[in-house]
């Protein structure tokens, strides 16, 4: 490689590694809004073997076997070919040419030949999710919450990866033909891409490489471009699914988190306590992201869109607005939204999520069964979202179902949700006379 283009190249690396620093630090920053505090309570021996099994194994997947399987295989090609990334960077950073191949690495095309296999898994998973997504009726990949950008993204992705991978075969394949025009150092043949040596066989040494050399760029440039489009995509869940995994909680799946506050100020009002509140919260529950906890806003960032929680949600199922999906989506845009304004020092409170981004309708449909928070694939937990929203709905704007006000009247007259005493709660089980 010559001066320039190892200079180019250079240049290059340093400036998207300095995006893509920025967009870290915004989406941190994005994060970090959350001002609910939050502690896992998992034991930390827990969160290793979740980390282990759920995160690198992918353990809650295979509910889904044919997904699960495709998924796995551009899993495993995305960790193996990016060893081949470090051989190509190492060549743009030192001006060499196969450096593996240049200090000795034995093996070195049965290693091509490996990392070429899953390349082929790669492709083949791409091309089928292609076909899923865009011409199979397949409900979970059809709501409404994925049109326009979702859907264009999810596409996009896919047919990255497909350039990448195919620059990769030709850029392998233009390779060995060079070899044996004595271009290249001999790395011996490579399984894959050697079959599609027929296809450039004809061509000129010149032109083999400027082919070889072209798709060595568009590889590589293929490569910074998808590492900073990634913090703008759902596929973000590539990265954030392991820390979001790791400090999730691991309790029951019914158990829900009292409000400390209001916790404490009964015990006094029962003599039970006689701890002051120093500081009474600034709100009770969620109205805006600013309200959740750093936690919620990490599962939004980390949510891969796939929608299995709505596919298994009982109001969905039954016509609901509500989809636990769309409630993670729009904890993430309005978390973006909400950075982004803060850069312009804007003024953000003219919306909130709760009213402008999820309606009041969607959090009311919820039964609180769990169902969404037990399918993730990766410990996203919606309804703590859902329940935050409600607090605030109930405690602070005093605008909940009427079925629930007669509800609440009833538990505090009768211990129960019905209408009867409670000495007649088993009534309903006796024979008439």
């Amino acid at each position: 490689m010559e001066a320039i283009p190892q200079f180019l190249f250079l240049f290059l690396l340093l400036f998207f590694s300095f995006i893509l620093f920025k967009r870290v630090k915004t989406i941190k920053r994005n994060i970090l809004l959350g001002n609910k505090k939050y502690k896992t309570s998992t034991k930390k021996e827990t969160r290793l073997k979740n980390l282990i099994l759920v995160a690198f194994g992918q353990s809650k997947m295979f509910k889904k076997m044919t997904p699960a399987i495709l998924h796995l295989m551009i899993y495993s090609g995305f960790i193996i070919i990016n060893i081949e990334i470090i051989e190509i960077i190492l060549d743009g950073i030192l001006g060499t040419h196969r450096i593996f191949n240049m200090i000795g690495m034995p093996y070195y095309n049965v290693f091509i030949s490996i990392i070429e296999f899953f390349i082929i898994l790669v492709l083949i998973s791409c091309v089928i999710f292609l076909v899923r997504r865009n011409f199979m009726n397949i409900n979970r990949l059809k709501s409404s919450e994925l049109k326009g950008w979702p859907t264009l993204d999810a596409n996009l992705i896919l047919i990255f990866e497909i350039i990448l991978m195919v620059a990769i075969l030709t850029m392998n394949a233009s390779d060995l033909i060079l070899q044996d025009h004595g271009k290249y150092n001999f790395t011996g043949s490579f399984y894959f891409s050697g079959t599609l040596k027929p296809l450039l066989i004809n061509f000129s040494t010149d032109s083999l490489v400027i082919v070889e050399r072209t798709f060595w760029w568009i590889h590589i440039i293929g490569i910074f471009l998808f590492a900073v489009y990634v913090t703008y995509s759902k596929h973000l869940h590539i990265f954030l699914s392991f820390p979001n995994i790791y400090y999730s909680d691991d309790n029951e799946k019914g158990k829900m988190s009292n409000m400390d506050s209001i916790t404490n100020e009964i015990k006094i009002m029962m003599g039970i306590s006689t701890e002051e509140v120093n500081e009474p919260p600034k709100r009770f529950g969620a109205k805006d992201v600013t309200d959740l906890s750093w936690k919620n806003i990490l599962e939004a960032y980390s949510c891969s869109e796939c929608g299995r929680c709505t596919s298994v949600c009982p109001a969905n199922i039954t016509g609901k607005k509500l989809s636990p999906r769309k409630i993670m989506m729009d904890v993430r845009d309005r978390s973006e939204e909400i950075g982004k304004m803060k850069d312009q020092n804007l003024n953000y409170d003219n919306k909130s999520l709760l009213g402008d981004y999820i309606s009041k309708e969607e959090i009311f449909a919820c039964t609180s069964c769990n169902a969404c928070v037990e399918e993730c694939p990766i410990n996203i937990n919606p309804l703590d979202v859902i329940i935050e929203c409600r607090r605030y709905a109930a405690l602070e704007d005093s605008n909940i179902p009427a079925e629930w006000n007669s509800m609440m009247q009833n538990i505090e007259t009768n211990f129960s949700p019905w209408k009867f005493p409670i000495d007649e709660r088993s009534n309903w089980f006796k024979k008439e006379i």
